[in-house]
């Protein structure tokens, strides 16, 4: 198992739609970053109130994390409503259920409004107790999710999985999945029929403030001026400090494998277990099934040894799913989670019109929607009763035991910096490998190739100056305070650092 086979099945199913780069310089009223689900989305919605809008997409269209998801569709969130209840209000709650009900019903609505064909269905959920776990806290969450409006939540004896026994569960009625790419690939087309511009290879390097509006210089050399800018690109990359000390980053695992056709019932399945895993199947051909599987979640950089990640996973699916025989795919992806377990989608800053969505918290589909539709009403000068519950400038007082054991994890992060290097010389690094040298007082990550040449960057993070870490799997270098990650020339492929690795 290599970086250059953790490849999603999405991208395996279906391949990503690219459009041409910034070729000009272009004015327009909303500039957004980020062409995955939630900037695409809000370039939907605002196109639809006849605003003029410009995608800057670093890659493909979804080759952010979009594309690492598992198209879970749902308001059984991350975190649990009894924990959300408890730390926000009943009322704050609902809202919270509320937003991600609404996320689901508007991509409903656009797939029967425009006919995509993205495999989307409502299926029912269940949540089951962990290993070893008291089924007690599934009695905590089925009066907390009454509470918070989803009133249709029952309780059975258990999920519909032949041979595994997890005892009492939570059956959630009315959730949901599809495929994302083809969803996506359709907001395109009808951003596009409404004039709007969508450009991908193209980077935002630095968003200006001008006296009409925001100028966006970017990677091709031209520049975008516009009245309003969105960033939507996963990890928030216009601030150095504003949202990251509030959140911290993430990674989950996915396994892949093909099933007999309806040997799995088709729902989607979530155990209470920290970290936990969550399932569900997608259809292949008239034969097949594929069973996808994720979880073994863990902080950004911080497991050295990747694919006992995947191993676990695999181990835990067969255990309980004895019909998967191998694992065809497996990838990761980065969630970023939010000290208090919800999102940070609003305004830069107060009377800027500058606007970002993070802190998807493992929900990053129906946070990327809602929070496209949180925005477009704040950019149409429209209230909104989610507005307060997602404001980046909240106090999280309430959180302020989680926030200093997050942030005690990242500044210890920083004791690399008092580090001998890895190795000695660049010679002792394995080919298709990389590892971290120092060269007098300078610390330097280093790459060698296939044929054994040397790639050297700084390893040194350009947001807050962390050393990164080599990530044999996915083949690239992280960084473990924020979790910027880089390629292995030192090129950024995710924030919030927004700069490469210097050159060496």
């Amino acid at each position: 198992m290599t970086g250059r086979e953790t490849t999603p099945f999405w991208k395996t199913e279906r391949k990503l739609n690219t459009y041409p780069s910034l070729s000009h310089d272009h004015e327009t009223d909303v500039c957004i970053i980020g062409g995955g689900i939630a900037g695409l989305t809000a370039a939907y919605l605002l196109s639809q109130e006849n605003k003029r809008v410009v995608v800057l997409e670093d890659g493909s269209i979804g080759s952010g994390q979009t594309v690492r998801t598992t198209g879970h569709l749902t308001n059984i969130l991350d975190d649990r409503y009894y924990q959300l209840e408890s730390r926000f209000g009943k009322k704050t709650t609902r809202l919270l259920a509320e937003s991600h009900r609404k996320a689901i019903d508007l991509i409903e609505s656009l797939v029967k409004q425009h006919s995509i064909d993205c495999d989307f269905e409502y299926l029912k959920a269940y949540l089951f107790a962990g290993q070893n776990q008291s089924p007690d806290i599934l009695e905590k969450e089925l009066k907390a999710a009454h509470n918070a409006g989803i009133r249709d939540v029952v309780t059975v004896k258990k999920p519909p999985i032949e041979g595994f026994d997890t005892g009492m569960s939570l059956c959630f009625p009315h959730q949901a999945q599809f495929s994302p790419l083809p969803y996506l690939e359709k907001l395109c087309e009808l951003i596009q029929a409404h004039e709007g511009v969508i450009c991908c290879k193209t980077h935002a390097e630095d968003v200006t403030p001008k006296k009409n509006g925001f100028h966006i210089s970017t990677s091709q050399k031209h520049t975008v001026v516009a009245r309003h800018v969105i960033y939507a690109g996963h990890a928030f990359t216009g601030s150095r400090f504003l949202p990251h000390m509030k959140q911290a980053p993430y990674r989950t695992y996915v396994i892949a494998g093909e099933i007999p056709k309806g040997s799995v019932v088709k729902a989607l399945y979530y155990d209470t277990q920290d970290p936990y895993h969550y399932v569900r199947t997608c259809p292949i051909d008239g034969r097949k099934d594929l069973l996808i599987v994720g979880g073994e979640d863990h902080r950004t950089a911080e497991q050295e040894d990747i694919l006992a990640s995947y191993e676990k996973l695999e181990s835990w699916a067969m255990q309980r799913f004895p019909m998967l025989k191998k694992v065809h795919h497996h990838w990761s992806g980065q969630i970023l989670e939010p000290l208090d377990r919800v999102a940070f989608i609003g305004r830069l800053k107060q009377g800027e019109e500058r606007y970002f969505i993070t802190g998807d918290s493992g929900n990053g589909l129906t946070y990327g929607t809602l929070g496209a539709i949180l925005i477009c009403d704040l950019i149409m000068g429209r209230s909104n009763a989610w507005e307060k519950i997602y404001d980046p400038h909240r106090k999280t007082l309430k959180s302020a035991g989680t926030f200093i054991q997050e942030n005690c994890n990242t500044f210890w992060q920083y004791r690399d910096w008092l580090k001998t290097g890895e190795v000695k010389s660049e010679k002792e690094i394995q080919r298709n490998s990389g590892a971290i040298l120092c060269e007098g007082l300078k610390k330097i990550a280093c790459y060698r190739d296939s044929e054994g040449n040397p790639h050297k960057v700084s390893a040194v993070c350009p947001h807050l100056g962390a050393i990164v870490r080599w990530n044999e799997s996915e083949h690239c270098w992280e960084c473990p305070a924020h979790g910027s990650r880089f390629n292995t020339d030192g090129q950024v492929i995710e924030g919030p650092t927004n700069h490469n690795l210097e050159k060496k």
